[in-house]
């Protein structure tokens, strides 16, 4: 752990367990470090849950600081109801095969939430899938942005041959999806997709974002529900 963050973890146990005027004549001792450390030893997982509490804070300032800019989907890259009042955020990527596992859970949670939005951001991190990303952008132009993420992972992985054969299935204009894949708002798009996540920390697909709450990697259905369920709450 770094010690900016071991330094504020235990200055924020001080605080708890001595009380914020005892914190400092402790320390001042020299006997706080002690007693902390020996407080630490004996109830380790109060360390852990500050750490969390930490993150989780951080977290939300991150978002924060991005605003409105994660949960403006590009046109048509949403899945569930465009015009739902709860939304989930998506940072995903064809060749992960995280990202195909965690379809099934977002699937579910669509099906049983009407009220659902689910805004797709195409972060293409690993080697050959730039290609789908911005074919799924331009299916999402010509409204079937859901139809071909599905076919994709289906036919996967992304080679060019898969990626005509997802947009077909998709029922795309092939012509006029071919040259929206390599128009400037699309490269705009992915460009911008990068720049969130960094922003936010995540270092890989699957990545989500649900109201306050930053989560990576494929936490299933449980962990997404638990997450949505808090948004308003």
């Amino acid at each position: 752990m770094e010690n900016s963050l071991r330094n504020s973890l235990l200055t924020a146990l001080l605080a708890l367990v001595f009380g914020f005027l005892g914190a400092a004549a402790w320390s001042y001792s020299g006997l706080a470090d002690n007693r902390t450390r020996t407080y630490l030893l004996d109830n380790p997982a109060i360390l852990e849950d500050m750490a969390m509490a930490l993150q989780d804070e951080q977290a939300r300032d991150r978002i924060s600081q991005a605003g409105e800019d994660i949960y403006a989907a590009f046109p048509g890259a949403v899945m569930g109801n465009p015009a739902g009042s709860k939304t989930l955020v998506e940072f995903t990527d064809y060749n992960c095969p995280y990202c195909e596992a965690s379809l099934a859970d977002v699937n579910r949670l669509i099906a049983e939430d009407p009220d659902l939005k689910v805004v797709m951001r195409e972060w293409p991190i690993f080697e050959g899938s730039d290609g789908a990303a911005r074919m799924a952008l331009a299916a999402g132009m010509q409204g079937k942005y859901t139809a071909f993420h599905e076919a994709m992972f289906k036919l996967g992985p992304t080679t060019p041959e898969a990626i005509e054969a997802a947009a077909i299935e998709a029922g795309l204009d092939i012509e006029r999806a071919r040259s929206d894949a390599a128009s400037d708002a699309v490269s705009i798009e992915i460009a911008k997709n990068l720049s969130l996540a960094q922003a936010l920390g995540f270092s890989g697909t699957p990545a989500w974002v649900a109201g306050d709450k930053a989560i990576g990697g494929m936490v299933g259905y449980d962990a997404l529900k638990e997450a949505l369920d808090e948004i308003g709450s």
